[in-house]
């Protein structure tokens, strides 16, 4: 089929041809039609869920949000740091005490005298302890590592010292 040909015989269905063009402009603007409506249906329905119950901006609420849980990592990630601080502190501070009253001399007196030991959850510390008599008073420190005193202790004393060591 050559140009010419092809020519006459559009010519000839002029009216069919025309008839066809005007079926698919009314079809496309249908479609056209139904995709503006869907279109702004669709802008509204993003405008309403954009804007908060408030009439705040959503985008501005989260991005609160997210900075808000920023600083609240932040805070959180500070605070571990000082626990873990006050943890060590606590290893060395004296959380373990034993007392034990006694009477230093048969028969005179009450329990006036005591021992007592203080350590820190390694068992290091001191024991301290004091003797009252009717003429006077003697007072003893003697150190303890790791449960255990370069100096001999007293019967008392060991008994303080087991009783702190007992602790938790």
């Amino acid at each position: 089929m050559d140009i010419q040909s092809l020519n006459t015989m559009m010519m000839n269905n002029l009216f069919f041809v025309l008839l066809c063009l005007g079926i698919l402009v009314v079809l496309m603007m249908i479609i056209i039609g139904n995709l503006y409506f869907n279109l702004s249906y669709l802008k509204k329905r993003y405008r309403k869920m954009m804007t908060g119950a408030d009439g705040a901006n959503i985008e501005r609420m989260l991005i609160g949000y997210i900075d808000e849980t920023k600083t609240v990592a932040d805070e959180n990630h500070r605070l571990d740091e000082e626990t873990r601080r006050i943890d060590a502190l606590l290893q060395t501070a004296i959380t373990r005490v034993g007392i034990v009253r006694f009477s230093a001399f048969e028969g005179i007196g009450s329990d006036l005298s005591y021992a007592i030991a203080m350590l820190d959850s390694h068992n290091d510390g001191v024991v301290l302890s004091s003797i009252f008599g009717r003429e006077d008073s003697r007072c003893y420190a003697k150190p303890i590592e790791a449960g255990k005193s370069n100096y001999k202790l007293t019967q008392e004393e060991e008994q303080a010292l087991n009783d702190a060591m007992k602790k938790k």
